[in-house]
């Protein structure tokens, strides 16, 4: 919309790393590889009770009240897990995490305890529907997304296009499938055998690796990196999806806690009595009485223009947000929604010039010696120059 939202204390989540790598070890997982492949992980915290002390630091020192959980398969360690909700609700901690998780490992819990442990955001791969990675076996992931919105859980799914079976007839159809998923936000990655990868060992020994591709380009998000079996083009036609679109299915799944079911009762997580719930759901419903209704506004005029259908759907968002915080919310619709849709045109004509952003460049360095040039391991510095000490050449500066 062509605005800067706030950057307050305590708005952006804190980023744990509870643990590297992923068990699952997918074939084309960088992450997995680089820390011992299928069946292996790095633990950091091996308890809840570790995980609770630092989350709990983190509170105090950024007065934070989310958590980016940096694990590529963070509710597989269910033990983990179950502990650090034990001690969350001993300390009446209405924590919110965002989380990497594989389908299978999201099906050991019950919805009431991923409510309960605070998961907010869900980043799970999709793949495909005839995939066969581990991480999917036995998971119908089309009902699992619809229970997750259902209590209130935002899903970002992950769908990869160029899998081995796929082919010009049923490609259509795989991307089909990632759609009816209906979650907020869905991107979708080129197959891309990286480096190191079980992949990259596969496609280089039959002689698929294509030459001369920088590996700056290699992420998924371009062309391919390979020769696919199926002898698709490099580069696909882009899959633009509406841009206020995703920020519009959020807020609803923010707000579904908020409304009755379509059986007329409460959504689950209404039902329970648990005040340390209730307070999370209130803290990250708190901006749908002010700013995010005056955009729901804004959407909703924006998009009647090309998309009738999707901007019917934002107007029935907005007059429940409406009903449910009162005359605040209307207020602020009416008076700040105008100026919101004037700069999000603004922005679309900006945007259509070929300009773009470009995030701020930030420079932390530790055991740096601003007087001595930079001497790397191994290498003799010239007479008269300290470079780094032993231990700082050991330990790469």
């Amino acid at each position: 919309m062509g605005m800067n939202l706030p950057q307050d204390k305590g708005r952006t989540a804190a980023t744990i790393i509870p643990s590297v790598g992923c068990p699952m070890g997918c074939n084309f997982c960088t992450t997995s590889a680089f820390f011992g492949g299928k069946g292996k992980f790095l633990n950091f915290y091996n308890t809840g009770e570790e995980l609770f002390g630092v989350m709990s630091e983190m509170e105090s020192k950024l007065n934070v009240k989310s958590f980016f959980v940096m694990d590529e398969n963070f509710l597989l360690h269910k033990r983990r897990a179950m502990e650090l909700l034990g001690f969350m609700k001993a300390g009446q901690k209405p924590w919110s995490l965002y989380v990497f998780s594989s389908a299978n490992a999201i099906n050991q819990y019950t919805m009431r305890e991923l409510v309960e442990l605070g998961v907010s955001w869900v980043w799970m791969g999709l793949e495909s529907p005839h995939s066969q990675y581990t991480k999917l076996q036995g998971a119908d992931t089309r009902k699992l997304a619809a229970q997750l919105r259902q209590h209130g859980i935002k899903l970002l799914g992950s769908t990869i296009v160029g899998l081995e079976h796929h082919t010009p007839q049923n490609i259509e159809a795989e991307l089909e499938h990632a759609v009816a998923h209906n979650t907020d936000f869905h991107q979708f990655m080129l197959y891309t055998p990286v480096p190191g990868t079980p992949l990259y060992a596969e496609m280089n020994e039959q002689g698929r690796m294509l030459p001369g591709i920088d590996l700056a380009d290699i992420h998924g998000q371009d062309k391919f990196n390979f020769q696919h079996a199926a002898h698709f083009a490099r580069g696909f036609e882009t899959l633009v999806g509406l841009g206020l679109s995703p920020r519009f299915r959020t807020q609803r799944t923010q707000h579904l806690p908020h409304l009755p079911d379509h059986d007329g009762r409460l959504a689950a997580v209404q039902e329970r009595p648990d005040p340390r719930v209730r307070a999370r759901f209130q803290w990250e419903a708190r901006s749908l009485r002010d700013g995010y209704a005056a955009a729901l506004w804004a959407m909703e005029k924006h998009l009647r223009r090309t998309n009738e259908a999707v901007s019917q759907r934002i107007r029935a968002l907005r007059k429940d947000v409406g009903r449910e915080f009162g005359l605040l919310s209307r207020v602020v619709s009416g008076a700040i929604g105008p100026v919101l849709l004037w700069n999000v045109r603004r922005e679309e004509r900006r945007l259509a010039r070929g300009e773009t952003y470009e995030p701020r460049t930030i420079i932390e360095r530790r055991n740096w010696d601003w007087a001595a040039p930079l001497i790397l391991p191994g290498a003799s510095p010239a007479p008269g120059v300290a470079g780094l000490t032993a231990q700082e050449q050991s330990s790469g500066g």
